[in-house]
């Protein structure tokens, strides 16, 4: 009998913290599955979770616990995965510290991944951008600090996680403007700012009192914005965006969609894939390839320069069954 509080506590510390050196997003993303997993765990079995047997965790359990991720929480297959690649890689963990157990964790590690459905990005146009950027009232604070949120995401491209670890100190307006932040994979970079948003921002700076340290971007009671908050700013916007830009009612909008809206904007603009990639902090170019198949526009170039086939229009018409007998001699 092997308890799993000790083997999941030395995954985190051992593991996770001192061997990997994750990052505080990948072990709060960690955090919640096995959280959910073992609320799971309890309801399935009855087994408090301190006191649950690695033998309970089987493919069985497991199993069960992903068709309850899509079907009672009503998660895509891709976070489904997600919690899956959190479990295996518990189990890969255990199987060095019980492997008496060995049995069980191979049949858990057996589990495969479900297949996904790769989607057309989402992104705003220009004209959708102009009008999401024209929704805040600037004659508040809250209005002028949603703007300049709103712009620097528009320009930069930054995950939501980089814009809400923006300290004052990581902007530069001075002679080469930029926004430096540190990214996914730890991956620090700089993004060059267009005078448009240098002067937007020199103006919320200038709005308050600041440190270095300080929040770029803070909530009513002065502290960093968590992702949910600059989430719901987002979609309060869209509502009204939506009113003078129709087309925006049918668009599904959030953090991520404002980073493809940059991506297509830098590719409409003619920049090279590559440097797209390096703009956005992709590890690779494969993450960018997805943007050539959203671009429309590019598709229609193609399409122009190509020659239709030489076929002489009209209804196929069939040869006569008795002298197509005779052709065929």
């Amino acid at each position: 009998m092997t308890a799993v509080a000790p083997i999941l506590q030395s995954f985190f510390t051992d593991k996770l913290i001192n061997q990997r050196q994750a990052s505080p997003h990948t072990i709060a993303a960690y955090r919640d599955t096995f959280r959910l997993l073992l609320t799971f765990a309890q309801q399935t079995t009855g087994t408090q979770p301190w006191r649950l047997d690695l033998s309970q965790l089987d493919t069985g359990l497991v199993t069960a616990f992903l068709q309850h991720l899509e079907v009672d929480r009503g998660n895509s297959a891709r976070t489904r995965n997600a919690r899956l690649a959190a479990i295996h890689s518990l189990f890969r963990h255990a199987a060095l510290h019980a492997p008496e157990h060995c049995e069980t964790i191979q049949r858990v590690l057996a589990i495969p991944g479900k297949r996904t459905t790769t989607t057309v990005l989402c992104f705003l146009d220009d004209q959708e951008s102009t009008a999401l950027l024209a929704a805040p009232d600037r004659d508040t604070w809250i209005g002028r600090r949603d703007h300049a949120l709103l712009l620097l995401a528009l320009q930069t491209g930054l995950r939501v996680s980089e814009l809400t670890q923006l300290n004052c100190s990581d902007v530069h307006l001075g002679t080469g403007p930029h926004v430096r932040c540190t990214g996914k994979g730890r991956k620090e970079r700089a993004t060059p700012l267009t005078p448009p948003t240098v002067t937007v921002l020199r103006d919320w700076l200038t709005d308050r009192d600041t440190t270095a340290s300080s929040p770029l971007f803070y909530s009513r009671r002065g502290g960093r914005m968590s992702p949910d908050a600059i989430e719901a700013r987002i979609t309060k916007y869209h509502k009204a965006a939506a009113h003078q830009c129709p087309s925006m009612a049918t668009k599904k909008l959030s953090p991520h969609i404002l980073r493809h809206s940059t991506a297509m904007s830098l590719l409409h603009a003619g920049v090279d894939i590559a440097v797209i990639a390096l703009w956005l902090g992709h590890e690779s170019i494969q993450s960018t390839q997805a943007y050539l198949h959203a671009d429309m526009k590019l598709k229609e170039q193609a399409l122009e320069r190509t020659s239709p086939p030489d076929v002489t229009p009209g209804r196929y018409q069939p040869a006569d069954p008795l002298m197509a007998y005779l052709e065929s001699l």
